[in-house]
């Protein structure tokens, strides 16, 4: 069986990891381990886990685009 929770551990520290070096992709890594934690709290029945990372997605969605924008000089 796939552990998620051992793959969700990993993908929280690379994604920290990343966004501490100030690298967008970091923002992706997060997004994916959101989803992850989704599947984990609907295959459990902690629902409470599913609004809060959906919300979470939705932040890195705007960091992202934030973070992509070129800057202006």
């Amino acid at each position: 069986m796939l552990r998620l929770d051992y793959i969700s551990c990993l993908l929280t520290v690379i994604s920290t990891i990343l966004v501490g070096r100030r690298m967008w992709q970091g923002w992706i890594v997060a997004g994916a381990n959101s989803l992850i934690i989704c599947l984990i709290g609907f295959r459990t029945t902690q629902l409470g886990f599913i609004p809060a990372n959906l919300f979470c997605i939705a932040i890195y969605v705007h960091n992202i685009v934030s973070w992509r924008k070129p800057l202006a000089h």
